[in-house]
């Protein structure tokens, strides 16, 4: 078995409320919290408007799965959220 914790820390430049972040990050716990190898969590800067902060943690039966589980994760949100990825760090177990 192999384990990555990925966490993404996401800039939401001009937003103004936490209800508007929460609009802004689209469901991201919905959406990826539904596939069986990926466990997802906003994990920092709960209280902030302008930034959110999110860790996933992939598992997987080869490394090579888990780095394509996380690479598409990182694709997906860079897609799919109103925001900006700052800061994307993989720390394999």
């Amino acid at each position: 078995m192999h384990i990555a914790v990925l966490t993404l820390m996401i800039a939401l430049p001009g937003c103004r409320s936490l209800k508007e972040k929460r609009q802004r990050m689209g469901g991201l716990h919905e959406r990826f919290g539904r596939h069986p190898s990926i466990a997802v969590c906003e994990s920092g800067d709960l209280d902030r408007h302008d930034a959110s902060e999110w860790t996933f943690v992939v598992v997987g039966t080869s490394s090579r799965d888990v780095t394509s589980l996380c690479s598409e994760i990182e694709d997906k949100l860079q897609r799919t959220v109103d925001g900006r990825v700052l800061e994307a760090t993989r720390e394999f177990l």
